[in-house]
């Protein structure tokens, strides 16, 4: 492969990353758009804990939020670290935001108390803050590595969210996200490597 190839290829996978992430982004918004329109009745479709219709939250709750305030807060999480996962392939990246999104769902539907509503982009923002700094240690590549130091040195604080405290905030969707993230680590980096 020539070097304007291998430029090329580099150009197309950021573009793809970025738009994939953009578009995520402006469906969260097109989706609380909907919502609020609708007088807030989506949000009866996030994750019910141990109720069988709470099973659809599984898969909507992370593209619904509890207002403006909460879709503004993951916005930028979500573009940055969205991006990050796609620009190290995005088969890769889509393959650990599945895993992401059906552990964390799954986690907080067994786990968290009963009668209770859990939705957010969160659990993707903590999944995919796990998932990259750990993902080095899986594929042995020092810029992964590199890359996963300085997330920690930066956001690493953000993972105290994954402990009870904070009332009206999901800790258990932090939690099972963050656990999605390291087993989707382990799981596709290491089967990207045999």
């Amino acid at each position: 492969m020539s070097p304007r190839g291998s430029q090329e290829d580099v150009g197309s996978t950021w573009a793809r990353a970025a738009v994939l992430s953009v578009g995520f982004v402006a469906l969260l918004w097109l989706v609380e758009v909907l919502d609020a329109v609708w007088s807030r009745n989506l949000e009866a479709y996030g994750v019910r804990p141990r109720d069988d219709e709470g099973l659809v939250g599984v898969a909507l709750a992370p593209v619904l939020h509890g207002g403006w305030d909460h879709l503004s807060g993951n916005t930028v999480p979500v573009l940055v670290l969205g991006f990050l996962v796609l620009v190290g392939g995005t088969g890769r990246g889509l393959a650990a935001t599945a895993v992401i999104w059906l552990v964390g769902g799954l986690g907080v539907w067994l786990t968290a108390p009963a009668y209770s509503i859990h939705l957010g982009a969160s659990v993707l923002v903590f999944g995919w803050l796990v998932y990259l700094m750990v993902r080095g240690a899986f594929t042995r590549s020092a810029g992964e590595i590199i890359l996963g130091i300085v997330l920690f040195l930066a956001y690493g604080g953000l993972l105290l969210g994954v402990l009870p405290g904070q009332p009206g905030v999901s800790w258990q969707g932090h939690l099972f996200g963050a656990v999605g993230g390291a087993l989707a680590a382990a799981w596709v980096d290491r089967r990207e490597r045999l």
